[in-house]
């Protein structure tokens, strides 16, 4: 026995000794933070290792200081976080809309008509586009129509897109290329009339009808495009996002760009469930690189509840015997969803009210059998009905939540829905049914700062402070939720736990360095709180 005692311990010294003359290499070690690893236990680390990408090493100081390394950066004490994914967003839309003319945070119609004016010629594609315009946020809160945009442009063709996507104002020339008249009929939207007239004002589907006229731009204004929304994000610690609807052709120019290395953005890319994405993704199946997952298929079930297209199982409030519709009829729903899961693709539905909420439950159930594997996701899940809720934990279907649409749309939702308020942008409700919730923000409807919706969450308020106790708080999240939901949850929601969301060991080397620790900060602050400096696979890229 003491000779075996002895061997042991001149192995153990051995090795020890071996240990300091050969050291572990990396290529970069972080040292003197506070690493939120977002692992099983929310560990807090002090330093973490790179090497070639990934995650080699988490742990104190004394010990990631023993690896050899080509940089070491002190992180002086700054908080360190995954990087962030936004689960839902329209990064493409938002590259190509930054060249359009802005209309966010407009107070008045005649607002709008004089930003039109002064800048009458930023045309896109022959075209006066804009964006961002919300007739909730107006003191005469009333769609408008197209006289003015008549006399002040008529020969060039107008296209006013709402905030939400769901709904747009065009002036006659618009309606004369698109060939819309009193007698267009369309399904699953609505072309507003006045004394039998097109007032201008198109709603979901009746938008595509003068959309679809607007040429495509060319493949360097797209790149460009794309380019400006990653800087853009970098800037806010994004390093995934879940782009919501995207044509075969802009998936591959994404590609493209990733192989070349000019895009370095890590996307998930829903393909928009036409029958052309379809046809072409069934027989060519999933499609997956270091920085590209084309995993699923993006539907819309109803429209929005500002623009009244939310499809309500009783009447809205404020328009009576009105109860928004469905974007395409429930058969041809569940013949897409049976479709998509025999062709093993993720299905992610925009269900907005509470109608479509309960058709697209129900069709999931069907489909999926008890099979909770096919992560299939609800977008928005925004007004349920209390007896629904349910659907998502048995089913294993995981919400795909905005947490800032919550606290832009409490002025004026209940006067929409009344007492289904109760039962809406309930996070915490679904939470507990579901056991994890995917968050985003919908940029560019809202805008592409993640801590505003990870603030929103935590607070229920506006940046403000209003409401003082914050909107239905009982819905509020955790800060440690409201973290993992746009870090270890988005990744599991996107099928990509093993790759990010998280500090760990084997990961990508994914993260933010905060000027500010938002898990600890003053709960009002919270979005004020800026980046330092983001890294994807271990690479500063702001």
């Amino acid at each position: 026995m003491m000779v075996i005692m002895k061997r042991l311990s001149f192995f153990l010294i051995l090795l020890f000794c071996t240990s300091l003359t050969n050291p572990p290499e990396a290529d970069e070690i972080f040292y003197n933070g506070k690493i939120y690893t977002v692992d099983s236990t929310f560990r807090i680390a002090e330093a973490f290792a790179v090497r070639q990408g990934k995650i080699i090493a988490v742990g104190s100081n004394s010990l990631i200081k023993s690896y050899k390394a080509k940089n070491k950066t002190d992180l002086r004490g700054r908080s360190v976080f995954p990087g962030f994914i936004d689960a839902h967003c329209h990064f493409y839309g938002y590259g190509t809309d930054l060249k359009k003319i802005a209309l966010f945070g407009s107070t008045s119609f005649e607002e709008i008509l004089d930003t039109l004016k002064r800048n009458r010629n930023q045309l896109y594609m022959g075209w006066l586009f804009g964006r961002g315009w919300d007739q909730n946020d107006w003191k005469i809160k009333e769609y408008p129509d197209r006289k003015m945009l008549d006399v002040l442009f008529p020969d060039v063709p107008v296209f006013l897109m709402r905030i939400d996507g769901h709904a747009a104002l065009v002036n006659s020339k618009a309606l004369e290329l698109a060939g819309i008249t009193t007698s267009t009929k369309i399904n699953g939207g609505e072309i507003i009339l006045k004394d039998g007239q097109p007032t201008g004002l198109l709603i979901d589907n009746a938008v595509d009808l003068v959309k679809n006229k607007i040429p495509e731009p060319g493949d360097d204004y797209k790149i460009q495009s794309l380019l400006n929304a990653q800087q853009n994000c970098f800037e806010v610690g994004l390093t995934t996002i879940d782009d919501a609807g995207l044509e075969r052709d802009k998936i591959e120019l994404i590609d493209k760009l990733h192989k070349n290395g000019r895009l370095k953005m890590r996307i998930y890319a829903m393909v928009t469930c036409d029958s052309a994405g379809r046809a072409y993704y069934f027989k060519h199946g999933k499609y997956k690189t270091e920085r590209l997952n084309v995993s699923s298929f993006k539907m819309y079930a109803d429209g929005a509840l500002g623009s009244r297209g939310a499809a309500m199982l009783t009447d809205y409030n404020d328009a009576h015997q009105h109860t928004g519709f469905l974007l395409k009829d429930a058969d041809s729903l569940l013949i897409i969803a049976r479709e998509i899961y025999q062709s093993g693709f993720q299905f992610n539905t925009h269900c907005i009210g509470d109608s479509a909420n309960r058709l697209m439950l129900h069709i999931y159930k069907q489909v999926l059998n008890g099979d909770k594997s096919s992560r299939w996701r609800i977008e928005h899940a925004q007004v349920v009905h209390p007896d629904d809720f349910h659907y998502f934990g048995e089913n294993g279907i995981i919400p795909s939540v905005q947490p800032v649409h919550a606290t832009s749309d409490m002025y004026w939702a209940e006067d929409r829905i009344g007492k289904r308020i109760e039962n809406a942008y309930a996070y915490k409700k679904l939470l507990k049914e579901s056991n994890m919730l995917a968050a985003g923000s919908d940029f560019p409807v809202e805008a592409i700062n993640p801590l505003f919706g990870f603030y929103a969450a935590v607070t229920r308020q506006d940046q403000k402070g209003f409401p003082e106790k914050g909107f239905q708080n009982q819905n509020a999240l955790t800060r440690e939720e409201a973290l993992k939901s746009m870090t270890i949850w988005a990744a599991y929601s996107n099928f990509e736990e093993k790759d990010k969301g998280s500090i760990e060991l084997g990961k990508y080397a994914d993260f933010v360095i905060m000027h500010d620790d938002i898990m600890t900060m003053k709960a009002s602050d919270i979005y004020k709180a800026k980046v330092f400096s983001t890294y994807i696979n271990g690479e500063k890229v702001y």
